[in-house]
């Protein structure tokens, strides 16, 4: 069996429903940034709008670095599954495992997971903006649940649901 070599990285290794909520944000962004201009607004706006201004604007900076220095010094392409797919593929796990240790302080770790996505020499300008994302990402994750917990003060007012980030 030959597998195509510019599919690498697609191959389904689980599920988005799966992760924790760092690693499964980290996932959805991914796939949205590399959507193109109109899915990074959105992403931007997104994040403004959850996390106020400032929080936000750092949150989407953090990701377009991230992405941006995996487009342009990637060890190849990342390959993703489309926004909408339920699957997990090897190089998205690699990109929110890396996100979510980086947030968790695991700075060892998470250099060695950057290496495996970009070139040696950028890995190191990775870490800090994936530490300031998976923050953004934990934000977002505990006020879903604060969300959820709060007793309904409007019966007939649904929360928005915006299935992007959670």
């Amino acid at each position: 069996m030959n597998a195509d070599p510019n599919r690498r990285g697609s191959a389904a290794v689980g599920f988005l429903d799966d992760l924790d909520p760092v690693e499964a944000g980290a996932g959805r962004c991914l796939r949205l940034w590399a959507d193109g201009d109109d899915a990074q607004e959105r992403l931007r706006s997104e994040f403004s709008d959850r996390l106020g201004p400032r929080q936000g604007s750092d949150a989407a900076d953090s990701l377009h670095m991230i992405c941006s220095l995996c487009a342009m010094y990637g060890r190849r392409p990342l390959m993703r599954h489309s926004a909408s797919c339920p699957c997990l593929g090897a190089d998205e796990s690699c990109f929110a495992t890396f996100v979510a240790a980086a947030g968790a302080g695991d700075r060892e770790d998470a250099m060695l997971m950057a290496t495996m996505l970009v070139r040696a020499d950028m890995a190191p300008g990775l870490v800090d903006p994936a530490a300031r994302l998976a923050m953004a990402l934990r934000r977002l994750a505990l006020a879903a649940v604060s969300a959820r917990r709060a007793p309904d003060s409007a019966p007939n007012v649904r929360p928005s649901r915006r299935a992007t980030l959670h």
